[in-house]
């Protein structure tokens, strides 16, 4: 398109991603525009600004998590001489009102700080006209047409729903609508070879809780460590079904909802009555509605995620695509965030920085948290071979779980090396209390290139658990016992 643009930068998509890039610009001096529409879920349920994490994502699933850990807390507490009276009941609707009036203030928080930068919002739902210019649409069918020099899609993806199982539309939810349910779910089946964490904290809350895998659950992480965090849960109430596919969903007359599943080892069929279908078995990413194909923006054909480049370019040089709705890039809120205001500044002229992707933390916010940086065991071995990888490990007590009598059989960790001195450490992987808070630290050390050696010069802060990585002495190759005894 020639001539004049309406603006410099247009976001498509008010999330992570696309708030920090439009809010970077706009403080760099750039005229932006930002275009932001949810559709409702299939369940109707709908909310405002701020994209996946802020709303259905991240920081509910933390609130309800932290909720859970309060309920193990107060189990505790008798041990430390607390008099609690026997049953202490949860109360759904009242954590669930707190939690979504948090969103609602972080909603309006971002909502404020576009407008404190100058940034025009627009609640409208976008799809290219061509490669400069976007046709937004509001929820009454009003059109507003809107170019720009520069464009990023930020669009995110939504949970995907089974196309093949009967009934699992019209009767199940998914993550868009746990978090904004009114009412305890009640007794829950969570399908989820990619997702625990609501699970972990519906057990937490007293919920009858299971969880059908049909293959490994944490696909992409160590599987070690995976196998310990299920442990985890199966010991702490969650009931598993593994090597279980379901074929079909039927809400009964008193409401329940009857589940029909297939063990694919025996071939039997089996089922059970359960109030809510909570499906987590992936995401789509949000580009079908887009008309990439009017400019010119090439997509994979099998995910449907957008190719780019390490600068986030397109296949249009102008068109830019950051987060979950790009190829080959984590599906987690920071990287989204730093790639946007990295690409922000570049566009401004401000840097030539590009965003890192390797040795990026993350932490899965399950009943006992798994926190990890770099590389897997198992990724460690492939690029560089058994014989080449030297593996620390330990499992260890926290203090916390003495006096209280917790079992501690999955606290574990592991520091994934490379055998040859001094030893560069390629993963660092920790199960146990604040595994978020213990990773980011250690995050650093590693993306600046630390070794086993340097690790092991560092002085332990005690008591804490994150000190027991400061301490890892024993590799799995000597075969010795890595019980951490003593304080």
């Amino acid at each position: 398109m020639e001539g004049q643009q309406d603006y410099d930068l247009l976001v498509i998509g008010g999330g992570s991603g696309g708030l920090a890039c439009a809010k970077e610009a706009a403080q760099l001096g750039k005229k932006v525009a930002v275009v932001d529409y949810v559709e409702p879920s299939p369940r109707g349920t709908r909310w405002g600004l701020g994209g996946t994490c802020v709303n259905v994502g991240c920081i509910p699933k933390k609130l309800m998590h932290q909720a859970a850990l309060l309920g193990g807390m107060i189990q505790d507490a008798p041990h430390y001489g607390w008099k609690v009276p026997q049953q202490v009941p949860h109360d759904w609707r009242k954590m669930a009102e707190a939690v979504q009036n948090h969103v609602k203030s972080l909603n309006w928080g971002h909502r404020v700080q576009l407008q404190d930068r100058k940034v025009k919002y627009f609640n409208i739902k976008g799809s290219f006209v061509n490669e400069h210019m976007v046709c937004g649409v509001t929820k009454g069918g009003k059109e507003t047409l809107l170019s720009a020099e520069h464009i990023v899609i930020a669009t995110g993806g939504r949970p995907r729903y089974p196309t093949d199982i009967e009934g699992a539309l019209e009767h199940g939810i998914t993550s868009d609508d746990i978090f904004w349910l009114k009412e305890s779910p009640g007794k829950t089946l969570s399908l989820a070879d990619v997702a625990l964490e609501c699970a972990g904290f519906l057990t937490g809350l007293g919920l009858d809780t299971t969880v059908m895998i049909r293959s490994i659950p944490l696909r992409g992480f160590d599987q070690q460590m995976s196998s310990l965090v299920t442990e985890h849960m199966a010991s702490h109430g969650t009931q598993f079904l593994r090597g279980c596919t379901p074929s079909r969903v039927k809400k009964l007359p008193d409401g329940q909802l009857r589940v029909t599943w297939k063990d694919l080892a025996s071939g039997r069929e089996d089922m059970g009555t359960f109030n809510t279908i909570l499906w987590a078995i992936g995401r789509v990413p949000e580009t079908r509605s887009l008309n990439l194909e009017k400019a010119g923006v090439n997509t994979n054909p099998n995910s449907h995620k957008i190719l780019v480049d390490a600068r986030e370019a397109t296949s249009v040089p102008h068109i830019y695509a950051i987060g979950d709705v790009a190829e080959g890039r984590p599906e987690l809120t920071p990287t989204a965030i730093m790639a946007g205001r990295l690409l922000a500044k570049r566009l401004c002229g401000q840097s030539s920085d590009l965003m890192d992707y390797d040795n990026v933390p993350t932490t899965v916010f399950t009943p006992l948290e798994y926190g990890c940086v770099g590389l897997s065991e198992e990724e460690a071995v492939t690029r560089h071979g058994e014989e080449h990888v030297e593996v620390y490990h330990a499992y260890y007590k926290p203090l916390e779980f003495t006096v209280a009598e917790r079992d501690s059989s999955q606290c574990y960790l592991k520091m994934v090396c490379l055998r040859e001195p001094p030893q560069l450490v390629l993963g660092l992987h920790f199960l146990g209390p604040n595994a978020g808070e213990v990773t980011q630290g250690f995050a650093l050390g590693i993306k600046c290139g630390a070794s086993y050696a340097q690790v092991m010069q560092t002085v332990g802060i005690h008591p804490t658990c994150a000190e027991e990585v400061c301490k890892l002495r024993i590799s799995k190759r000597s075969g010795l016992d890595p019980t951490v005894t003593g304080c």
